[in-house]
């Protein structure tokens, strides 16, 4: 049973199928000799060959199935460097993403890496999907944009999973409730909810309604810091000031509710929008109306996605989309380095800047009359 190097025949067994999984020859989900053929090909007992397979099967390089044989096991394919980083975001083509996208293209391409880019239209269903799919492919890392992000995560085992296959991922733009402590870089949207609302408040306005999103981490955020800049002035919150709009009725809600408040009688003189998309919906709106912007309502937006509405430049909050892209590869690349934690280079947290453009009224001289 001992060779000329001092190990048996089952553990040289091992050894050398357990190469041929690492060196790519035997590859995930590929079904390995049955014992009888391995048996007959090195010329030792099923006996030995079993030992061989159990020490695989505990190690997790195979899986036995039932009256089916041996197989590769699916996570072997993540063991082996690919140069590939998957990037899943909940859009592509639109708004802030292609910039966001390029920073992460930028760092990776210069550290040898490819990316394979998906995205999910923020649909937790098809995030879930996505990640299936990017599972069975060869990636050393993931760069993930969570959708619903408010909403708790239904599919933490293909989390567990990456974990499980040693994947390393970073959150971008939200992070789920139950994962807060994962690797992920946010922008500070509950200071920068406040800033632009604190605007409006100095600029003189007193009556505002704020427009957020429910489902996402940001829209909470924004929403907080919308609450501390009414406070810490001295005014009430009314939750009734509030609209609160879902991934599905983006396009339609805030506008709509945003008029029919105007319709039941509530005066406005200022509103801060989610985003800048939003902003430039309801402004679209409230000139359907026959509202001025911003003569008779200033309007606020967020992320400097340089849209306009007409002649009117935003007031909004900077999104260094590009930056926050160049930091989320870096961070991912200290993952994958296993750089210490304590020793990251990489800020989590990037403070807002506010931008003035001409959506909102300087309305401070018409109190002073």
């Amino acid at each position: 049973m001992t060779q000329e190097n001092g190990k048996t025949k089952y553990y040289v067994l091992m050894e050398e199928l357990k190469s041929s999984i690492l060196s790519g020859k035997v590859k995930a989900g590929e079904k390995l000799p049955s014992e009888n053929e391995l048996s007959q090909k090195y010329h030792i007992s099923r006996h030995t060959v079993r030992k061989a397979l159990s020490i695989l099967i505990q190690e997790g390089y195979i899986v036995a199935e039932h009256g089916r044989g041996t197989f590769c096991s699916e996570r072997m394919c993540h063991l082996r460097k690919s140069g590939n980083i998957a990037v899943i975001t909940t859009y592509i083509s639109d708004y802030i993403f292609p910039r966001l996208i390029q920073g992460m293209d930028k760092v990776m391409t210069e550290n040898g890496y490819s990316i394979i880019l998906k995205n999910t239209a923020n649909s937790r269903t098809r995030e879930a999907r996505v990640l299936e799919e990017i599972l069975s492919k060869d990636i050393d890392g993931l760069i993930i944009e969570p959708s619903k992000s408010q909403i708790l995560c239904r599919h933490m085992n293909l989390y567990g999973l990456l974990e499980e296959y040693h994947i390393p991922y970073v959150f971008i733009q939200g992070v789920y409730p139950q994962m807060q402590e994962k690797p992920h870089i946010l922008m500070d949207d509950c200071q920068g909810g406040y800033l632009v609302t604190k605007y409006l408040l100095d600029m003189g306005h007193e009556n505002l309604i704020g427009i957020f999103k429910a489902d996402d981490f940001q829209g909470k955020e924004r929403h907080k810091g919308y609450v501390k800049a009414l406070q810490e002035a001295g005014f009430v919150y009314d939750p009734d000031r509030v609209v609160w709009f879902h991934t599905e009725d983006r396009k339609s809600k805030p506008a709509l509710m945003a008029g029919q408040l105007l319709e039941q009688g509530m005066y406005i003189d200022g509103i801060v929008c989610y985003n800048d998309q939003i902003a430039t919906d309801v402004i679209g709106g409230l000139e359907e109306m026959g509202k001025k912007v911003p003569e008779d309502i200033s309007v606020t937006g967020y992320d400097n996605s340089l849209m306009s509405a007409g002649s009117l430049c935003l007031t909004t909050i900077a999104h260094p989309q590009e930056k926050l892209g160049e930091m989320a590869a870096e961070l991912l690349l200290e993952k994958i380095r296993e750089v210490p934690e304590e020793k990251s280079q990489i800020p989590r947290l990037i403070q807002p800047e506010l931008i003035p453009g001409n959506s909102v009224k300087d309305r401070r001289k018409q109190e002073e009359k």
